[in-house]
């Protein structure tokens, strides 16, 4: 007798080693690196480079839910809101060859060099700036949403920080350096200065008085603190300012922080975020619960911008993502910064864009995300009336 293999056992085994093969290869890819494969543009040198990271939407999430207020005195009241102020996150991750194929169609996930993350930075320096840059936006939201508010706050000026290195000549590749300042040899990104020739470091102004009289050549002595080591004494030679032969620097690139003297105990849980760009989104939300009313006229506000203290709103990164991060959590209206604004291409007239401009705003379908462009704090709070919430009291 012989025996005939049944057509559909055969089909069942070669879909089996099919599929089989397939989880290999999903399981392979997603182990190798994106930058084997994966090249986008250094837009300074204009040349491809490999792309190991891409810059993705994260989240947007409640700044209300993260405020936290002390014991208040009897005459400070803290209001019910009925809709949220939403600040809005992307992340910058490694890639697989995998997340490479799988996200490369997608117009809002953007290749990144290394260079194009770090810069001349390594991550965890990147980090330590960054977590800086929030702890200041947070004590200058409180400072211009209580000052908004009626109260009375004091701001003072932090630590100064090391925000970057200068190079004086790049290599060719763009990212190392052929020749650097003296200062590179012995300070580092995200350093505190503490410190120069025995005078306390508050401001960059006092910065700039320490290094008053000094030469090109000369030699000071700093205090620095750095993350995970600590205090360090080290010995600085200085350098003439490569776009002004007549001034004398460091060689760094300097941001100080700030904080701020309250009324009363309010802090902003930002978590393990980092950067300023959640400024005005911090400052609104403060005023709004600080202040009889509801700014937002109950509905849920995304905001993103970095805000300065006169109270201008500034550019971020990421501009795309925000967008996308915030289409995702269905929060229907994002305030982005005024001089931004046409970066986005909103088209009212497809219905599959998902984005539309003020000026769609009473024609938007539901799902649709409304780009409101503010270019000062007041104007947010203009656009915020516009949209039906309420005015600060006088």
């Amino acid at each position: 007798m012989v025996l005939v293999a049944s057509p559909r056992r055969w089909w069942a085994r070669t879909l089996a080693v099919v599929a089989l093969l397939g989880l290999g290869a999903i399981g392979i890819t997603s182990l190798i690196p994106s930058e084997v494969i994966a090249r986008t543009e250094n837009a300074r040198l204009e040349e491809q480079q490999p792309a190991p990271y891409a810059r993705v939407p994260a989240s947007a999430e409640s700044v209300n839910d993260r405020v936290e207020y002390g014991e208040l005195p009897d005459d400070v009241e803290v209001y019910e809101t009925d809709g949220d102020f939403f600040f809005v996150t992307i992340s910058q991750p490694p890639q697989s060859m995998l997340s490479w194929l799988i996200g490369r169609p997608d117009p809002v996930v953007d290749l990144l060099t290394e260079e194009g993350r770090n810069g001349r930075r390594t991550a965890t320096q990147n980090r330590e700036i960054a977590l800086q840059q929030m702890r200041t936006a947070t004590q200058e939201a409180q400072f211009l949403a209580l000052t908004a508010a009626g109260y009375d706050p004091t701001l003072e000026f932090g630590a100064v920080v090391v925000q970057d290195i200068l190079c004086r000549e790049p290599a060719e590749d763009g990212f190392e350096c052929d020749e650097e300042y003296p200062a590179a040899a012995v300070l580092e990104p995200a350093d505190t200065v503490l410190e120069v020739d025995g005078m306390e470091i508050a401001t960059i102004e006092d910065l700039t008085a320490a290094l008053e009289g000094a030469e090109a050549g000369d030699t000071i002595d700093m205090t620095v603190d750095r993350a995970g080591v600590g205090e360090l004494d080290v010995e600085v030679e200085l350098s003439t300012d490569p776009t002004d032969p007549e001034r004398t620097i460091i060689g760094f690139i300097p941001f100080d922080s700030r904080t701020v003297d309250l009324p009363f105990d309010v802090s902003i849980d930002t978590a393990a975020v980092g950067g300023p760009s959640a400024g005005v989104a911090f400052t609104l939300a403060l005023i709004d619960e600080l202040t009889e009313g509801d700014l937002t006229g109950g509905r849920d506000i995304a905001v993103t911008g970095t805000i300065r203290l006169d109270g201008t709103i500034g550019p971020i990164g990421g501009l795309e993502q925000k967008v996308s991060a915030v289409h995702q959590h269905g929060v229907e209206v994002f305030l982005i910064p005024a001089e931004q604004f046409e970066l986005i291409d909103a088209d009212p007239e497809d219905p599959d864009d998902g984005l539309c401009r003020w000026e769609c705003l009473n024609e938007a379908g539901h799902g649709e995300v409304v780009l409101m462009p503010v270019a000062t704090l007041d104007e947010a709070l203009e656009v915020l009336e516009s949209l039906g919430g309420d005015p600060i009291p006088a």
